[in-house]
């Protein structure tokens, strides 16, 4: 077991080191963390660009995977407090996006701009307690490789959109998108799906079917 495992496998020592990197009430790392702890814990592959303007919370506990000439853009947030993060290659995550990992982005997919993609969720069971003192649970995201993700679209924990789909714009994603899909709706639901009959992409039946029924 290495010692971040050790370390997330205990309580104790997980709030002593989360004490110890983030100050109090926050979700940003101390400014410390960012300057000694960035250059090993995130692996980048030729030509990844992280615009100067990005927000990277970085932990120890997991880690982060940029591939090879993929793009960070300005005002975008990647934290990997709770899950790791791996963005593969030739994919650009755009303008103000926000991953909360764990999650993967496959290789040349598309992030429009103001898309959140999140493996977290606030735990909520407790009426008794505040829902910031429940904890949170984590399912992992995946998009698949050449996707393509409408501005402010929102993925949800547990999702997974297949190769070559589109979320449209506005969308929230709660449930799993088949290979070459299009979604779009809250919640999103199959608006068009390409068949290998006739080599086209068709409407869905009545323009409505629900996402993985």
């Amino acid at each position: 077991m290495s010692l971040s495992e050790y370390i997330k496998s205990n309580r104790t020592l997980k709030r002593l080191a989360s004490s110890v990197l983030t100050p109090r009430g926050q979700a940003a790392p101390r400014f410390w963390v960012r300057i000694f702890l960035f250059p090993f814990y995130i692996k980048k592959g030729r030509g990844v660009k992280i615009r100067k303007s990005a927000r990277l919370d970085v932990f120890p506990y997991n880690p982060i995977r940029i591939g090879s000439g993929s793009t960070i853009e300005d005002f975008c947030t990647l934290n990997n407090g709770v899950g790791g993060i791996t963005i593969e290659s030739d994919t650009r995550i755009g303008i103000g996006s926000v991953l909360i990992g764990p999650v993967v982005v496959g290789s040349s997919v598309r992030l429009a701009q103001y898309v959140v993609v999140s493996g977290l969720n606030h735990n909520y069971e407790n009426i008794e307690k505040p829902i910031s003192d429940q904890g949170v649970s984590t399912a992992g995201v995946v998009i698949g490789d050449g996707s393509w993700i409408g501005a402010n679209a929102v993925i949800l924990p547990g999702v997974k959109v297949g190769r070559n789909s589109v979320v449209a714009a506005g969308s929230v994603v709660t449930r799993d998108v088949p290979d070459y899909s299009v979604v779009a709706g809250n919640p999103a639901r199959i608006k068009r799906r390409f068949s290998t009959k006739t080599a086209k992409w068709e409407r869905a039946v009545n323009n409505v079917e629900s996402v993985m029924n």
